[in-house]
């Protein structure tokens, strides 16, 4: 350089330079985006090979034996050895779970009165360790209680009670707990596991810094040297035979649709679950509105969408494959899936007749009403309070045979066992009635703890309605997101507002409390408050999210997008193939924490290696 001053030409050049130099850099950025991907997977693996080594089967605790009483012990479990000293009193123990509710005692074991003084009678029984226990010990001639023990007994610890007189002459009994052996930690795999995910996770955030502070460092490099500079004016970046970065603005519409999919892949990180499913399908729903597709075809795609979820939930990942073959006198109908399709369904069919084309400068028009995007959906908001009070009214008012209206509980052993066969209340009801028996989940969770016998399906009829109402509150958000979009703080206000409502509607039905509300929260009924509790917290961490994906970009979302792209894929894949090498093998020892947890690492490893093959090849399953 001479001195002398650059031309108009120059400066209409290095200007360009500008502009062109940010695509470059966007470019190197989301190549950036990519290399880290690939780091980010390789260390999910490593995990599960240093979680494998760390928790591979060696010095497990073996259970322990009673070799008299011959008791071995399961994997959260615990022996009890119950020492009786009382001259001709036999005894009979019972115990139950401080986790439920109002329930019956569930009889252990008999022990024997013993024949001398000094020489104990011993019973030896298993006990959970899931939960805090309570025993009771009784005299199993006058049927009265003798003592009362609270304790949360250790897995695989070796305990014993020993009832006994008192030593003051009084003929006081008295039971004392006695630790015979230590038991294990069954929490150490899971912290390990985690501690070893929290250091990779550390590890990748530095690796990434390093890496865009490189990248700075090169660009002030790439700045300061001149013959860098004449080599990039000179480059194909100011080929005409490259896209022009103004092309887009000169096509608002092509602009405004090549935004949408930035912003669904960022929330499509947990699109298996409904909220996010409702918030995808306001989304996809607007976008395909704008490009001219007619509403009868996409009702013909919303309808061919839904039964095939509800087909592959019946038919391809049905659990009754594992009694056997598939038969229609015993196929389960309800399922997760189905659920899906049904939701869908509906939801989608509601966007559809009410949903208009969101114009591109909707955000801008400062007309519109602060809560636009409420009132602009008053005819969902109106159907959907109509289903909700269908639910409320079937629940509350609904005559069930045998059973109390309005009952909410588990049924068998709880509530004293005074309503043993109404598990689900009007929710088992209307299955029964209109599935029958046999088309129900035979195994449901409330048979674990409260010992229930009968059938019930937490993806039945009546939970689908507030299934429907947690979609439409993610469609909810993605009307935030789209009808603002570019205002980051009028969205955050809308999610911090949401969040805080719903949490405060959740207070108020259960008061705050697990049992005693007007609604308790409960999984297997898909109860409302249920439903507004999982819809403030997802909320919530869109409140977290969007900042952190959308607006600034510290995150792509890996490697729970690669999952996401593919999410019917994986969760049919893991059905079908779960039982299969390598996601399952023979375990050493089966009643142990850390083989089990080993697996479920190595799996979950191998399935996102999957989704990221297929997301690298651009291979999509979508129905």
């Amino acid at each position: 350089m001479s001195g002398a001053r650059p031309t108009a030409e120059e400066r209409r050049r290095t200007a360009g330079l500008g502009g062109r130099w940010a695509e470059a850099k966007a470019s190197d950025s989301d190549m950036n985006a990519e290399r880290v991907a690939g780091p980010a997977l390789a260390a999910l693996l490593l995990a599960s090979v240093l979680s494998a080594a760390l928790l591979a089967p060696g010095d497990s605790p073996e259970p322990d034996l009673d070799q008299r009483k011959h008791v071995a012990l399961k994997m959260d479990q615990a022996l009890l050895l119950i020492h009786n000293e009382l001259l001709g009193t036999n005894l009979a123990v019972y115990w139950k779970s401080e986790y439920c509710y109002h329930c019956l005692y569930q009889f252990l074991v008999n022990v024997s009165y013993s024949g001398k003084s000094g020489k104990p009678s011993i019973a030896a029984t298993p006990l959970s360790t899931q939960h805090g226990s309570i025993l009771q010990i009784n005299d199993s001639l006058e049927e009265k209680e003798i003592c009362r023990l609270e304790y949360k007994f250790g897995e695989f610890g070796n305990y014993s009670v020993l009832v006994k007189h008192t030593s003051n002459g009084l003929g006081e009994i008295t039971c004392d707990l006695v630790v015979n052996k230590n038991p294990v930690d069954s929490n150490l795999p899971v912290t390990i596991a985690f501690l070893i995910g929290l250091a990779l996770i550390v590890a990748l955030s530095l690796l990434r810094l390093l890496m865009s502070l490189y990248d700075f460092n090169n660009w002030i490099s790439k700045a300061i040297n001149s013959r860098e500079t004449d080599r990039l004016i000179n480059s194909d970046l100011g080929s005409p035979n490259r896209e022009d970065p103004l092309s887009a603005v000169c096509q608002p519409e092509a602009r405004h649709l090549s935004t949408l999919p930035h912003r669904l892949r960022s929330v499509d990180t947990f699109r298996g679950f409904v909220f996010i499913m409702g918030s995808s399908i306001f989304l996809s729903m607007t976008s395909l509105l704008q490009r001219g597709c007619s509403k009868f075809r996409l009702l013909g795609k919303i309808t061919w969408r839904s039964f095939l979820l509800i087909y592959i939930g019946i038919f391809i990942v049905n659990p009754n494959y594992c009694i056997g073959p598939l038969s229609w006198d015993k196929i389960r109908i309800p399922g997760v899936l189905q659920r899906l399709g049904m939701t869908y369904f509906v939801v989608a069919v509601l966007e559809l007749l009410f949903t208009k084309s969101v114009p591109e400068n909707y955000a801008s028009e400062r007309t519109y009403s602060s809560l636009q995007d409420i009132f602009s959906s008053w005819p969902q908001w109106l159907l959907i309070l109509m289903l909700e009070s269908v639910w409320l009214g079937l629940t509350f008012l609904l005559p069930v045979p045998g059973c109390p209206t309005g009952y909410l509980g588990p049924g068998g052993i709880g509530d004293l066992g005074k309503y043993s066969n109404c598990t689900g209340g009007a929710a088992g009801y209307i299955d029964h009635l209109f599935l029958g028996d046999d088309h129900l989940y035979q195994h449901p969770s409330s048979s674990v703890l409260y010992h229930t016998e009968v059938a019930y399906d937490p993806e039945g009829i009546l939970g689908t309605i507030n299934s429907i109402m947690m979609a439409f509150l993610g469609a909810q958000a993605g009307k935030i997101l789209l009808y603002y979009k570019d205002q980051t703080k009028s969205i955050l206000i809308r999610f911090t507002a949401w969040c805080c409502i719903l949490g405060i509607i959740s207070v108020a039905l259960t008061k705050a409390s697990a049992n005693d509300g007007f609604i308790p929260i409960n999984k297997n009924l898909w109860s409302i408050s249920y439903v507004t509790t999982l819809s403030s917290f997802a909320f919530f961490i869109f409140l977290v999210l969007y900042p952190v994906v959308d607006v600034k970009g510290l995150w792509s979302g890996a490697p729970f997008i690669y999952l996401g792209m593919n999410s019917i894929l994986v969760y049919v894949g893991h059905e079908v193939f779960a039982n299969y090498f390598p996601f399952q093998w023979k375990l050493e020892d089966k009643e142990s924490h850390k083989e089990h947890l080993t697996q479920n690492i190595v799996a979950t490893a191998l399935w996102v290696l999957i989704a990221y093959i297929l997301y690298k090849k651009r291979i999509f399953w979508k129905i």
